[in-house]
C-alpha cells in the first residue's frame, strides 16, 4: 500500500483534530503519524492503529531548532520514501513541505486550518507571510479549511496555486453519532448539575476552549458580569485550561472567574458532551479561527451558539437561524446577544430546533471519503 505521512507540530493536533480519520484512511494506505513526542501520540497509535514517528518541532520561531527539525524530516523522508505527505499546523507545514520538496516526495499536501498573519502587523506579519509563501511554493496541493481561510490566502497573495475546500469545510468533520444529545441521560445531567451547584431554573451560558485572550474570554466575562448584575439565575460555565504563558487573560478577568460564584470553571475535560447537555447557549467570542470544531460540536448537541464574525464561525452559524453573530471584541454586542437569548425563550427554542439539523452536511464520514478519493487521485497522477 502507498506510504502516507500525516504530520503536525504537536501530537495533540493529530489526536484531537483527526480523531477517527487516520484509522479510516489506514484501511486503504499505510498511514504514519509524525509529530513531536507526548502522550497524545501514543493515544493516536493505540486508537487509530497507525504507525507513529517522533520528530520534535517548535511552535514558536526558533531558527536553530527549526533547522534541526528540517534536517530530521528530510532524513526521515529519504529513508522511508513516502508517496504522499499531508501536514496540518503552521510550523509542521513549513518544515515538512520544504523537507518533502528537497527529498523528492511526489505529493505534498498542506491543509491551512487557520492563519495567523492577518491578525499581526509590521515585521512579524511580513515574516509570517514569507513563511506561508515558502510553504505553498514547496507544496504540490493547498487546501484551506474554509472560505474565510481561502479568501485570506488570496487577499494576501500567498499562492497562485488552485485552492479547494475539502467537502463543506473543516479538517475532520463532526462525528454526529458521538456528539448526539440523546447519549447523555437525564440522570447524568442532573448529577452534573448538582455537582456544579446549578439549579433547575438556572440559565447556563457555556464556553469550551482554552481560556486565553484570543478566545474573547475578557469580553465574555465582563459581559456576563454586567448581565449577572441585573439577574441572578444565570451561570457561566467555562470548560478549558488557562494558559499563562502564550496568551493569558487579564488579571481582573481571572479574579472575576475566581470570585463570582455564578462563574464555574472546570478546567480541561476530555468529554465535553455532558457540559453541552446541561447548557442553554454556547458563547464563542474568539478573535480568529480556521473552522472551529467546537461550534460544530455545540450545534450537533442541539445547543445554538453566539459567535464572532470570523472565518469558520460565520460559515457555520446562520444569523437568527441556528445562532447569533457579533463583531469581534465588541463587548456591547455580545452583552446584547446574551440578553436577547436569555429574555426570549421563544427565539431560543427556534434556534434549538435548527441547530443539529444545520450540521448534517459536516458529517465526518463525508470528509473522510473525500480525502480518500483525493489521495487516490493524486497518487494515480504522479
Amino acid at each position: 500500500m502507498p506510504k502516507i505521512l500525516r504530520i503536525s507540530t504537536v501530537p495533540s493536533s493529530l489526536n484531537i483534530l483527526l480523531k477517527g480519520q487516520l484509522k479510516f484512511l489506514n484501511r486503504y494506505f499505510e498511514i504514519t503519524a509524525v509529530s513531536g513526542s507526548g502522550i497524545d501520540l501514543k493515544e493516536v497509535q493505540k486508537r487509530e492503529d497507525v504507525n507513529i514517528h517522533v520528530i520534535e518541532m517548535q511552535r514558536q520561531i526558533s531558527p536553530f531548532k527549526d533547522l534541526v527539525s528540517l534536517i530530521k524530516l528530510y532524513t526521515y523522508f529519504r529513508k522511508v520514501k513516502p508517496e504522499l505527505i499531508h501536514s496540518i499546523t503552521p510550523k509542521a507545514g513549513l518544515l515538512s513541505m520544504l523537507a518533502g520538496k528537497l527529498a523528492g516526495v511526489p505529493v505534498r499536501i498542506h491543509t491551512f486550518t487557520g492563519l495567523v498573519f492577518p491578525y499581526k502587523t509590521g515585521i512579524m506579519q511580513k515574516l509570517l507571510i514569507i513563511m506561508d509563501r515558502i510553504l505553498c511554493y514547496c507544496a504540490t496541493d493547498i487546501f484551506p479549511e474554509g472560505k474565510g481561510v481561502m479568501n485570506d490566502l488570496i487577499k494576501f497573495n500567498i499562492t497562485d496555486k488552485p485552492l479547494k475546500i475539502i467537502a463543506n469545510g473543516n479538517v475532520n468533520g463532526i462525528d454526529l453519532d458521538f456528539f448526539d444529545p440523546d447519549v447523555i441521560s437525564y440522570s447524568e445531567k442532573q448529577t452534573l448539575k448538582t455537582a456544579l451547584s446549578i439549579k433547575e431554573d438556572d440559565f447556563v451560558f457555556l464556553f469550551v476552549g482554552r481560556l486565553v485572550r484570543d478566545k474573547g474570554i475578557n469580553e465574555l466575562v465582563r459581559a456576563f458580569n454586567q448581565l449577572n448584575s441585573e439577574v441572578d439565575n444565570i451561570k457561566l460555565l467555562l470548560v478549558g485550561p488557562f494558559e499563562e504563558e502564550l496568551d493569558p487573560i487579564l488579571t481582573e478577568t481571572k479574579r472575576s472567574i475566581e470570585e463570582n460564584s455564578n462563574i464555574i470553571s472546570v478546567g480541561f475535560q476530555k468529554d465535553v458532551r455532558p457540559y453541552f447537555a446541561i447548557s442553554d447557549i454556547f458563547v464563542f467570542p474568539s478573535y480568529r479561527e480556521g473552522f472551529p470544531n467546537v461550534v460544530l460540536q455545540s450545534l450537533a448537541m442541539n445547543v445554538p451558539a453566539i459567535v464572532t464574525d470570523i472565518s469558520g464561525s460565520n460559515e457555520i452559524i446562520n444569523k437568527h437561524i441556528n445562532g447569533m453573530i457579533v463583531d469581534v471584541k465588541n463587548e456591547l454586542q455580545l452583552l446584547e446577544a446574551m440578553c436577547e437569548i436569555y429574555k426570549n425563550p421563544a427565539f431560543l427554542e427556534k434556534l434549538i430546533k435548527n441547530s443539529r439539523i444545520s450540521v448534517q452536511k459536516f458529517g465526518n464520514k463525508l470528509v473522510w471519503e473525500e480525502i480518500k478519493e483525493l489521495y487516490m487521485k493524486k497518487l494515480n497522477n504522479y
